[in-house]
């Protein structure tokens, strides 16, 4: 497999702040990777200069083998961009939205043009639909529409930018496996997202924080890698008098609310046993104790509070 996407030390500065900040990473053919990290962190920017719209001030971009920035219709005819506001026409219904889009992008017309056209909607599932304007629709079926927009010239790299921003769970779920069926046909997926359990979606995700990517690897190898230790669901009462006495334990490495619990994380030779003493003697009731598996929002908290992190090798 090949490069889709090659970044060596890209940077774009806005005077004197840094949105991206020699960041180099690639993308295979047939991946899913996730952009994970917080507003504000660099990753719109990012896809922006991808997509020939920002020029970098500093680094290469290469998309499908064409630099992003001199050769950028040549990217734009053969990907498929969903920005984080839906660029659809809402007086226009769902048909019609794919069928100017078809234009824009020089879809074939006649019989293949109206066969494909069905197709996608079918994809998204949106042939009931059709005839809605856009208007009309909750924001689950914009964001299939939106999608579908992007598909409509069968690219073989879609930008997809908080692509699942306002929606209810199970929605994002359902768009996850609309992506997936896509991925399954060849097509490579670049996503973008604040959306922590989200991000355990991708093959590999890339952190970013501050303009800097902080890491870049599959998901189960990023908590491997930068978590000292377990993590444990600690239930006790009261609540901020447990924090108190863990954030001052031996091997203890950070302890933070979650909800209704604390969520602790130690170094691997610390039993749940010395813990729960600790807790006890502090004379706390209620006391439970639980490992359970690590998520990305623990990686990205241990990366971000690491002193000094340096931006990731490409992988």
């Amino acid at each position: 497999m090949g490069d889709v996407i090659l970044t060596e030390n890209l940077t774009k500065r806005f005077n004197d702040f840094t949105a991206v900040d020699h960041v180099s990473f690639r993308v295979l053919a047939g991946e899913v990777v996730g952009y994970l990290g917080p507003n504000g962190s660099g990753k719109t920017t990012t896809i922006r200069i991808l997509l020939g719209l920002l020029r970098p001030s500093e680094g290469k971009a290469e998309v499908l083998g064409f630099d992003a920035f001199r050769e950028t219709e040549q990217v734009r005819q053969r990907v498929g961009y969903m920005s984080q506001k839906f660029a659809l026409y809402h007086d226009l219904s769902v048909e019609e939205n794919l069928r100017f889009y078809a234009g824009v992008y020089g879809v074939e017309g006649g019989a293949a043009r109206r066969k494909h056209l069905e197709a996608v909607l079918e994809r998204i599932q949106c042939t009931a639909i059709r005839r809605e304007r856009v208007s009309e629709l909750s924001t689950g079926w914009r964001q299939r529409l939106a999608l579908g927009t992007a598909i409509i010239h069968k690219p073989q790299l879609l930008f997809l930018d908080e692509p699942t921003s306002g929606v209810d769970p199970a929605t994002r779920r359902d768009f996850w496996d609309l992506i997936y069926e896509l991925v399954d046909q060849g097509v490579t997926a670049f996503v973008t997202t604040h959306y922590m359990d989200e991000a355990e979606y991708c093959g590999r995700v890339g952190i970013m924080r501050d303009g800097r990517l902080l890491a870049i690897d599959g998901p189960s190898t990023l908590k491997r890698e930068y978590l000292p230790g377990p993590v444990t669901e600690v239930y006790a009462e009261p609540i901020l008098r447990a924090l108190n006495l863990l954030e001052g334990t031996t091997g203890v490495v950070r302890a933070r609310l979650a909800g209704d619990h604390l969520s602790v994380i130690t170094r691997p030779e610390i039993e749940n046993t010395h813990l729960e003493a600790v807790l006890r003697a502090g004379g706390l009731e209620g006391v439970r104790l639980q490992r359970v598996e690590a998520t990305l929002e623990d990686v990205f908290l241990a990366l971000a509070q690491a002193p000094g992190s340096e931006s990731a090798p490409s992988s």
